[in-house]
This record gives structure tokens, sequence and C-alpha cells, in this order.
């Protein structure tokens, strides 16, 4: 699913990002990436999406060699991956339904698929009574949920939650991470990024470590991997 092997990213300032990182994410597999401010997470995770390129190394994401990747196939590539971040990102003018009907509709889906489906992802993160709010009429957790349905609206491989509790308490961060869970029971290989070391003690997941850019530890469930 992710495989990095000895990549560094060295930015044109002369900053190193990464040094040497070597790491697998299988499918299926829900894993955090955590590490202080300047650790190399977002740099990781820009990489895993295709948005940075590393200076040495290589990096293969479901199935796609990200140097050797065509153009043409990067749309194909794109929407094999779900992404939230940390502020939402939901257009303002339009409701819970619109907001996840609009990604579905951006990928040619027919309008009679789209009616079934909409309701259908509302319901899994929890929103069917919310389907025609408004983002400024939904509390963060719920601005959260619908990116969360907005990001599996095409029903993608892998899901990757940029610092998703970011601006979350931590009752609300707590719900988020629990429906990430479930989203990766459902089948999604799901990697988390994030500071908030509360929510990964909470769950017995994977837990890889990054610091200063580089990979300085590596669990799962306590153990060693």
């Amino acid at each position: 699913m992710i495989i990095l092997k000895d990549v560094t990213k060295v930015y044109k300032n002369g900053s190193e990002a990464l040094k040497n990182i070597s790491l697998a994410i299988p499918k299926g597999q829900f894993a955090f990436v955590i590490g202080p401010s300047g650790s190399g997470k977002s740099t990781l995770v820009k990489m895993i999406m295709r948005e940075e390129l590393p200076t040495h190394g290589e990096v293969f994401v479901n199935g796609y060699d990200m140097f050797g990747i065509r153009r043409h196939q990067i749309p194909a590539f794109r929407r094999s991956i779900g992404v939230v971040f940390q502020d939402f990102k939901l257009l303002p003018n339009k409701t819970a339904y619109e907001n996840v009907e609009f990604a579905l509709q951006i990928t040619g889906i027919n309008r009679r698929d789209i009616k079934k489906l909409v309701p259908h992802l509302l319901k899994i993160v929890g929103l069917s009574q919310c389907t025609n709010a408004y983002p400024d009429e939904l509390s963060g957790g719920e601005q959260q949920r619908v990116a969360l349905a907005r990001a599996i609206a095409n029903g993608p491989d892998l899901l990757i939650a940029d610092e998703p509790t970011g601006n979350l308490d931590p009752k609300t961060s707590i719900g988020i991470i629990e429906l990430l869970g479930k989203i990766n029971k459902m089948g999604t290989t799901v990697l988390v990024a994030t500071h908030d070391s509360s929510i990964v003690n909470r769950m017995r997941k994977r837990v890889i470590v990054l610091d200063e850019g580089r990979l300085v530890d590596d669990q799962m469930r306590g153990h060693y991997i």
C-alpha cells in the first residue's frame, strides 16, 4: 500500500526534512505518524500524496511509483486517496449533503447513484440529521465528519488524516478518531499524522515516530515491529 525506501528530502533552502526513511504500511492497516513540530510529518504526508517528491529514495503508494507515474495516471491515483485536514475545507455556501454530493459529481457519478450514496455516507459518519445544515450551523466535530464523508465518497483505498483533531476539543477528538477506526474496519487503510499523544495512547494501533526527519520508533500494540 505505502512503501518508502531510503527516502531523503532536502528543500531548496538546504533544510533536510526527511533523512533516510524506510517503512511499509500494508493494505488495511491503521497507523499514526507522530512527532514534534519540524519532525517531518507534513513532508511525509505530502510525499505520500505526491505533492512533494524525494530528493533521494523511492516512494510507492497504491501500486504507483511516485517518480514513474505518468501524467494521465495521476487523476486515478488521486481518486485512490481520501484526505482530511485540520481546517475541514468545506464549501461554506453548500449544505452537508451538497458538500458530499459535490465530491461525487466531479468524478462523474450519475445523479441516481449520488442520491443513494450521499445519505449512506452521512449515515456512516453519524450525520443523517444534519443533511441540510450549512458549515456555519455545524460544530467543529460535525464539520470534520462532513469532511470525512466527502473524503470516503469515492471509496478510496487509502485515507490520510493530517492533524484531523487539531481544531477540536478532547471529547470531540476521540469521536473523530473512533470514526476513523470504523472506516478502517470497513477496509480502508488509514494514516493519521498528529501531535496529539492522548488520542494515540487511546488507540492500540501502529505508531510511527519521527524526530528531526528521522524514523526513531515504530511500534504496534506496545511491541516493536
